[in-house]
């Protein structure tokens, strides 16, 4: 996860009265590279369209487009006691979420446990015992010893939304086929396997009274979440370490689920997992960095869309730009200078340009320390400008393409107006992210000037937890109401 210091205040607006010619003209050539204009914008995004109709198709495309198997919103309405497991890359979250009576409310207590470093490379088996440790652990601080056994002697179980936060395919809420691992996680034999039973094996060891309900990816949380607190919300955004987008589609516009025989206006949640946009190459405007971003990558033709706007890739991106100018016999840029710290691949990540386009000052001597602080290199001020002005470029590039995959659903969608909820550290924490991925989405959709926009992205409720309880709520709900469409798993669920 990519971790961002506390927001500071203002930034200036930053001179280049001082800039020598030959960065001057870098800067110049960087703006060319970097800059997505408004005619970009409208290419990319009708070719989202497409590509977003492709991956909802028997054949499919890039973009994989899951059905979730949530068939519809929450109402405001739900009621009970659910757990909720998050899974990410960092910690493992344990929630238990009250939904009362009153609508759109929730109570929730949490807590976090570390993923340790060796789990996520190690053995399958320990990682499930290990998640199935934590939550015996959650379990019996929050209840008491005899409400257990009581719960087991009555078969009552906490029904349990699972965020599973990696790319998977299902065919039933209650199971997940591991697509392949993410977020630094390499476990053998657990790619093209079901995860439920694997999970569910591991409760049943401890004879944990907890009943899986429904797998989940946190962008689908995200969209529920976000849709229980303001009915409004049309789309979940996660924009951090990775990218990716959820919608509710209408069964009928899903070729690929028409053997369900479903009702065509009923309602299901797509998981778009649209970080994979256009790995054929087709419109994104890569520059040389991108494609030393790409053919460095553990998958390299995998995830073209993420590898330009998400977090984990804009300080690298940062970083090779600083080496290729230095290493460029026509620029003077750090002369005489150890750069070897620069040159560690990864050394830089999203925080480090977020601190710099922070900078207050107008001489950047806060970004002047950091250098000397973390890369060991003294920076003058016409370095210092190109610097904060290549953290600009980057920076403003990830929120503006950002803005296609949304302007993409609203067009596929024809929406006229809606709240999107978007979480993620680079949107909550990045400055100006939410600005200029605004004012793209205006010169994509063509919005009036002066007026409110009608697509407003907002931040997202939390999806991981409160989206997963509601989704096991909602699922429970279907069963109760005899809608067994992608639920594998019924009994018990009652």
């Amino acid at each position: 996860m990519v971790e961002f210091p506390p927001r500071r205040k203002p930034s200036r607006k930053g001179s280049m009265a001082d800039v020598p010619k030959d960065l001057l003209e870098q800067i110049k050539d960087l703006e060319r590279l970097f800059t997505v204009d408004q005619a970009k914008l409208k290419e990319v995004t009708d070719h989202f369209v497409k590509e977003l109709e492709k991956g909802l198709s028997v054949e499919g495309g890039s973009i994989p487009m899951n059905p979730t198997w949530v068939m519809g919103y929450p109402d405001g309405h739900e009621t009970g006691t659910f757990l909720a497991l998050d899974m990410g890359g960092t910690n493992l979250r344990v929630c238990e979420i009250i939904l009362p009576e009153e609508k759109g409310e929730f109570e929730i207590i949490q807590s976090k446990y570390r993923m340790p470093e060796e789990l996520k490379t190690g053995d399958s088996e320990e990682l499930w015992e290990y998640i199935a440790d934590c939550l015996q652990q959650f379990i019996e601080y929050h209840h008491e010893v005899e409400d257990l056994a009581d719960m087991n002697d009555k078969q009552h179980k906490l029904p349990l939304g699972f965020t599973f936060s990696f790319p998977a395919t299902q065919e039933y809420i209650d199971h997940g086929v591991l697509q392949r691992w993410t977020k630094g996680f390499d476990i053998a034999g657990v790619e093209g396997k079901d995860v439920a039973p694997l999970f569910e094996a591991a409760l049943e060891k401890r004879s944990l009274p907890i009943k899986l309900s429904a797998l989940i990816n946190d962008t689908t949380g995200t969209l529920i979440a976000s849709h229980y607190t303001d009915d409004t919300m049309q789309i979940g955004c996660i924009f951090g370490t990775g990218c990716n987008a959820a919608y509710m589609e209408n069964c009928g516009s899903v070729p690929k689920i028409a053997h369900y025989n479903l009702p065509p206006d009923m309602p299901i949640a797509i998981n778009c997992e649209y970080g994979a946009f256009d790995n054929e190459h087709v419109v994104l405007p890569r520059t040389p960095f991108d494609l030393i971003i790409d053919e460095d990558s553990p998958r390299p033709g995998q995830q073209a869309f993420e590898k330009m706007i998400a977090g984990l890739y804009l300080g690298e991106l940062f970083r090779l730009v600083l080496v290729d100018l230095h290493d460029n016999k026509n620029v003077k840029i750090f002369e005489g200078q150890d750069i070897g710290k620069l040159r560690k691949a990864y050394s830089l990540d999203a925080s480090f340009l977020s601190f710099i386009e922070e900078d207050p000052f107008e001489n950047l001597s806060e970004t002047g320390e950091l250098f000397a602080k973390e890369l060991g290199i003294q920076v003058n001020k016409p370095e210092l400008e190109l610097c904060r002005r290549l953290a600009e470029l980057i920076g403003t590039r990830a929120a503006r393409l950002s803005a296609c995959g949304v302007a993409a659903i609203c067009k596929k969608k024809n929406i006229q107006s809606c709240h999107v909820g978007a979480d993620g550290s680079v949107f909550n924490k990045y400055p100006h992210f939410k600005a200029r991925g605004a004012q793209a989405l205006r010169e994509i959709l063509d919005w009036p000037t002066g007026k409110r926009d009608p697509v407003d992205i907002r931040a997202a409720e939390d999806g991981s937890g409160v989206g997963a309880a509601l989704i096991a709520a909602l699922t429970i709900k279907r069963v109760k109401a005899g809608n067994l469409a992608g639920i594998r798993h019924a009994e018990g669920m009652m």
